[in-house]
């Protein structure tokens, strides 16, 4: 038996100002049609209109009458828990492994902090995700603690993973921002100049020097502003110097002047003749480019580090005779 929907009549009355409401008998009670104001209008009724309202039976009474089941179809979620049901929350690092950074020979801590990878899963190999990270360290950690180089920040870049090792070289430096300024001051001139280098072992780096001037002794006057032509002269001389320094030597050679600012000093000396400086440093350093991996060079940097590896046996002579003159069967 098809259950028929119950079907309810009511009057409703429109007026011309959008106001509606149903008519009971004579009377007609208006809803406002959304208004914030519910009073009846003072308006005549433009148009009147039956309308049909399909009620369909309560669920217990369709069950009653049929001896079946809800029809879910206007509701499929309705007996359905959450999507995907409850998620089991994972251990992010449980997947993963710490390895040892070890920096370069020249500095003087060769243990710098440790770093997460993903382990290894199928071809995913977890090394390969560790090489070409850069690290970025103070050289005061570098230096054992030594607080006069804490506004150098070193970057490191690993280049190769030894057992839970990652062997790492120099990847540029580079001023913190506190430092640099309070080096510009008043008064002063800043001269700047940047130059792009080649290092005996192939590396080309971009190397930016930074300058002030200072008071000549005795000098009376507050300023000390250079002119134009002695700017462009010592900007030239920093160039040639940075030039002359990089040039001749290797990366690691290069470092070594980096950390005592003996560049700096130079500069400082040799254009003390055109405009005494003062706070002259190499301020940052970029690797342009690097030569084709070598692990050789790689070790040299690293000097003194070495893997755990088995010690060679001296073996006895008469066992290595024997090997040598194997027995001809049949002789």
């Amino acid at each position: 038996m098809k259950l028929q929907p119950l079907i309810h009549y009511e009057r409703r009355a429109f007026s011309d100002d959008g106001w509606q409401g149903l008519i009971f008998g004579n009377l007609v009670h208006w809803n406002g049609g959304g208004r914030a104001d519910h009073r009846p209008p003072m308006v005549e009724i433009q148009s009147e209109r039956w309308w049909c309202t399909p009620c369909l039976l309560e669920k217990d009474e369709r069950r009653r009458a049929t001896g079946k089941g809800f029809d879910l179809r206007k509701n499929k979620r309705i007996s359905k828990g959450k999507k995907g049901g409850k998620k089991k929350a994972a251990d992010p690092f449980a997947k993963k492994d710490w390895y040892d950074i070890k920096a370069p020979s020249v500095f003087t801590t060769r243990n710098v902090g440790k770093t997460l990878v993903t382990r290894t899963q199928g071809t995913k190999i977890a090394s390969e995700g560790l090489k070409h990270r850069v690290f970025e360290v103070s050289l005061a950690d570098l230096q054992g603690g030594d607080e006069d180089h804490a506004y150098r920040k070193i970057r490191l870049r690993a280049e190769d993973v030894q057992g839970k090792n990652v062997l790492t070289n120099f990847w540029g430096m580079n001023f913190t921002t506190d430092k640099l300024r309070s080096l510009v001051r008043k008064w002063q001139t800043l001269i700047e100049a940047h130059v792009d280098v080649k290092t005996t072992d192939n590396y080309t780096l971009r190397m930016f020097c930074i300058g002030f001037t200072k008071r000549r002794p005795n000098q009376v006057k507050r300023t000390c502003y250079a002119q134009s032509s002695q700017i462009r002269q010592i900007r030239r001389k920093m160039r040639e110097i940075m030039t002359a320094q990089a040039t001749s030597c290797d990366l690691k050679g290069l470092v070594q002047k980096f950390i005592p600012e003996m560049i700096g000093k130079e500069i400082e000396k040799a254009t003390s003749s055109i405009y005494p400086l003062q706070n002259v440093f190499i301020r940052k350093v970029k690797i342009l480019k690097a030569p084709k991996f070598d692990l050789g060079k790689l070790m040299e940097v690293h000097g003194d580090y070495s893997e755990d590896v088995g010690v060679k046996l001296d073996r006895p002579a008469d066992e290595t005779m024997a090997e040598a003159t194997p027995e001809v069967v049949g002789a």
